[in-house]
């Protein structure tokens, strides 16, 4: 028995294909789906998706953060961006310094916002202040 696991990024389907087995890490730790598990939803985090085919071969696939949901044998994977690899280490290197790094300057734009919103909302608070003054 089989599940099809289909990897989606926003502009193509980066795999689609039968696989025996899928590995994946959420917020909370790493799973593992078999073809029988019950249907599951997971927020995933950046890392490696591991996945076995048919024939037992274990592959790899280095995602960003996204979405798993399993429903019966699909199994869908939505990330923002996502690279096969061959060498586990070699993957986990440019997954730790590509998807975790935007990561990193999402957090970091996010707080700039945060500084230019709270010194747009002070300077309406004077002006209005000023105006009733």
């Amino acid at each position: 028995m089989t599940m099809r696991l289909r990897v989606l990024l926003p502009t193509e389907v980066l795999l689609d294909r039968e696989v025996g087995k899928v590995v994946a890490e959420a917020v909370n730790g790493s799973f593992c789906l078999l073809p029988r598990h019950i249907d599951f939803v997971a927020a995933l985090v950046p890392g490696i998706l591991r996945y076995a085919i048919p024939q037992g071969e274990e592959r790899f696939i280095g995602i960003d953060a996204g979405t798993l949901v399993k429903r019966g044998r699909d199994v869908l994977v939505s990330v923002i961006n996502a690279v096969h690899g061959v060498e586990l280490d070699r993957l986990s290197a440019t997954v730790q310094q590509s998807f975790r790094q935007l990561d990193e300057d999402e957090r970091q734009a996010r707080s700039a916002l945060a500084r230019l919103e709270a010194g747009a909302l002070r300077r309406f608070y004077e002006m209005e202040r000023s105006r009733h003054a």
